[in-house]
């Protein structure tokens, strides 16, 4: 089982993905988080990812899909795998389809306005990473974290109006992605209308869908 997992800034790719993974048994593989824990241990791909970051570069395609092919081929990944964060461009998909054959696309329909009342009101601990809502997920003492005492803070691309030019910037990206896998691929589609909606609620959903297209026994 190897999907790709789609979805604009605040649809919830990441935590979605974490929790299919572990309820098939597969590994998540997200080159977002790999980069930034190289970077955090200092590691020579952390540098060399580094110096990119620090220019305002994106790192190239050909370091992502060393990466990319390294994390393939460890014994986690055998049983399968979810990728979040890649591909991002044709180029980068037709380099996957050289590595790995891919089952189905998981994509991720979300309204502007939940996005938006999600993103704004979300606040990260300095210290640990922790995420928190305002609204919905409120620590104990406000501006505080829960775990670990932390000050919490607003990101600022967290903010309304960058927040709305992220999703147009994630939609001119996706769009060509998507048609290159139309046809190629089965889309499981899974649309979330509500901010209050559990991650466990939306998994079983996305589960029970790719059981339907029968994508899993």
């Amino acid at each position: 089982m190897r999907f790709i997992i789609f979805g604009p800034p605040g649809a919830g790719k990441g935590t979605y993905a974490f929790r299919l993974a572990s309820e098939l048994n597969i590994a998540v593989i997200s080159t977002g988080d790999i980069f930034r824990e190289a970077i955090k241990q200092g590691t020579a791909l952390g540098e060399k990812v580094a110096e990119f970051i620090n220019r305002g570069e994106l790192v190239p395609d050909e370091i992502v899909i060393e990466v990319l092919k390294e994390r393939i081929s460890r014994p986690e990944s055998k049983k399968g795998f979810i990728l979040d964060g890649y591909p991002r461009t044709i180029e980068q998909a037709k380099a996957l389809d050289k590595i790995a054959k891919i089952d189905a696309v998981i994509r991720l329909i979300v309204p502007e306005w939940v996005i938006i009342e999600r993103l704004s009101n979300r606040r990260i601990c300095r210290k640990c990473g922790a995420i928190y809502n305002v609204k919905y997920l409120k620590p104990k003492k406000a501006g505080v974290c829960d775990k670990c005492g932390g000050s919490l803070y607003q990101r600022e691309d967290d903010k309304p109006v960058v927040v709305r030019w992220r999703l147009r910037v994630y939609e001119a990206q996706t769009r060509p992605l998507i048609e290159y896998y139309k046809g190629k691929v089965p889309f499981v589609d899974f649309k979330c209308e509500s901010v209050r909606m559990p991650p466990e609620t939306a998994v079983e959903n996305i589960i029970k869908k790719m059981r339907k297209s029968h994508l899993l026994k």
